[in-house]
């Protein structure tokens, strides 16, 4: 398991640290070789070793695969140096395909395989993939079969019937879709929190507005009106790599937007707000930071685009 949402990246020393700290500790397990002096080869001989120590193929787990790129959007040169470390490191998920199991990565966009796995065909992208479509949320026969003590703890809460209840935890929290015919799923950090506390809040945006996001829009200056009826095809949303033209993709798929619709004639996607924690919380957090509108004034100007 390798967690890259643990590091602050200003230099490519920062991210070969990183790894070395969780190379290290693998080493310490499976063993090393002296022959293996870069990244790369170091996780290869930690794969090949761990196979050979305990009979059974690795399962490889990547968190935030992406963080070093997303923390350095607008510096190029760094970029592309961060870019050689992580081809180089990824490699091994192909070169010892044979000793693995399988393989998971997760984070917040998507780098076209031409930018971070240029080396691998052996990926398979399941971002729009109506089979794991409901793999990242709770979904409502979920929330209907292992949470209504919780639902009917909140409903006595708040003074709302069951069924109030669980409209309004719908209308706040419900709503992404990561596929064009998917069932909705709800936020899970979102939904458990609001159940927990027995409270309707905006519990994502509380957990912070991420800086890349907020220095994308500025440099696109991005026109806030369009995200009511924003379209792009399936390319456009599954591509990272064009973000200092077009920042929707990165919107799309960071949560601020998702799939409302598809037009099959013209394959086009049709994406706006998943949910009203999402509509309320892009312009409490997000504008103030966007534009010289003061916080006061916020909720007042999401009318001009909604």
């Amino acid at each position: 398991h390798l967690d890259l949402n643990v590091g602050k990246y200003e230099s490519t020393q920062s991210l070969l640290d990183t790894l070395n700290e969780a190379l290290t500790v693998w080493e310490q397990e499976y063993g090393a070789a002296e022959a293996e002096r870069n990244v790369g080869l170091r996780f290869k001989g930690v794969v090949q070793r761990a196979y050979e120590k305990t009979g059974h193929r690795v399962a490889i787990l990547v968190d935030e695969y992406d963080k070093p790129l997303l923390q350095n959007i607008g510096n190029n040169e760094l970029q592309e140096e961060l870019r050689g470390i992580l081809r180089l490191f990824y490699s091994v998920l192909k070169t010892q395909d044979r000793y693995i199991k399988f393989g998971l990565l997760t984070g917040v966009s998507k780098f076209s395989k031409l930018s971070v796995f240029s080396d691998l065909n052996n990926l398979e992208d399941i971002s729009l993939n109506r089979n794991w479509a409901s793999l990242c949320g709770i979904t409502e026969e979920e929330l209907h079969s292992g949470l209504k003590p919780a639902v009917e703890e909140m409903a006595e809460s708040n003074g709302l019937t069951y069924e109030e209840t669980l409209d309004r935890l719908k209308e706040m929290y419900d709503g992404y879709h990561f596929d064009r015919d998917s069932i909705g799923v709800y936020n899970p950090f979102s939904l458990l929190n609001a159940l927990k506390n027995k409270q309707f809040n905006d519990y994502w945006f509380e957990t912070g507005t991420p800086s890349f996001l907020v220095e994308m829009l500025k440099r696109t200056n991005y026109e806030l009106k369009n995200l009511a009826h924003e379209e792009q095809t399936s390319d456009m949303l599954n591509s990272i790599d064009s973000v200092y033209r077009n920042p929707v993709p990165l919107l799309y798929q960071s949560g601020y937007l998702t799939i409302k619709g598809y037009d099959e004639r013209f394959r086009m996607y049709k994406l706006g707000f998943p949910n009203q924690e999402v509509e309320n919380g892009f312009v409490r957090y997000l504008l103030p930071y966007y534009s010289p509108k003061e916080r006061g004034e916020s909720e007042f100007f999401i009318q001009k685009f909604i």
